[in-house]
């Protein structure tokens, strides 16, 4: 009897400790694997999209530049009454900001990039996301030079919050003046219409896709 008791417990505590290990391992992995890929169909974050510097810039740049697009239709109309002259010291004082600004920005987004879109975007949004931000880059960094230049043909003064005078980058032509500001209107107003694309698509994200990708530079 003793013997017939020694072989029926002698399987649970000798041969079946490995496999019972292998076991142990096995589950551990399809309980690691699952919850990958729970986290991947839920949109899990293992890491920021923007970073708190990307973020910093991206927000910054844009309340400029919503400040300044209403201030320059103003200015151009002749709206601001006694406080024309000093719009126009705002307006270039600003636009003197975003100039090393955007440049910063921009070599900041080339040595950081983000990280991609999610993968169910359409490729067509895809490419009209890079298409807005690109244009945008280039028209903010294109267009404070161009006011500075058109500024500085008709000779007015370009005091920055009144601290120091920027020097001016053109000869003195009125009609080269009047030119460039024309210009200058044109790519305000192409500004104008981009930014209005950026926000409708990030709304459009939020709260039609409900996706991250408004969050992803509100949160990371």
């Amino acid at each position: 009897m003793l013997q017939i008791a020694r072989r029926t417990r002698a399987p649970l505590f000798g041969n079946n400790t490995a496999e019972c290990e292998s076991i142990g391992y096995n589950e551990a992995l399809e309980t690691f694997n699952g919850f990958a890929k729970d986290a991947s169909m839920t949109g899990y974050k293992t890491s920021t999209a923007y970073s708190v510097t990307a973020r910093t810039l991206h927000w910054v740049t844009a309340t400029l530049v919503l400040i300044m697009l209403p201030l320059g239709v103003v200015i151009a109309n002749d709206w601001g009454g006694a406080l024309q002259d000093p719009l126009y010291d705002l307006h270039r004082s600003i636009g003197a900001v975003i100039i090393p600004l955007v440049i910063v920005r921009l070599g900041y987004r080339l040595t950081h990039p983000p990280l991609p879109l999610p993968q169910d975007v359409p490729p067509l949004q895809r490419l009209a996301a890079h298409a807005t931000h690109w244009a945008l880059y280039g028209l903010l960094i294109v267009q404070p030079f161009v006011g500075w230049a058109a500024t500085s043909a008709y000779r007015a003064t370009i005091m920055i919050f009144g601290l120091f005078e920027l020097l001016p980058i053109w000869p003195e032509d009125r009609a080269v003046s009047d030119r460039l500001f024309v210009v200058h209107a044109l790519i305000g107003a192409i500004i104008a219409c981009l930014v209005a694309v950026h926000i409708s698509a990030a709304l459009y994200h939020h709260f039609v896709r409900k996706d991250r990708v408004l969050m992803r530079m509100i949160t990371g």
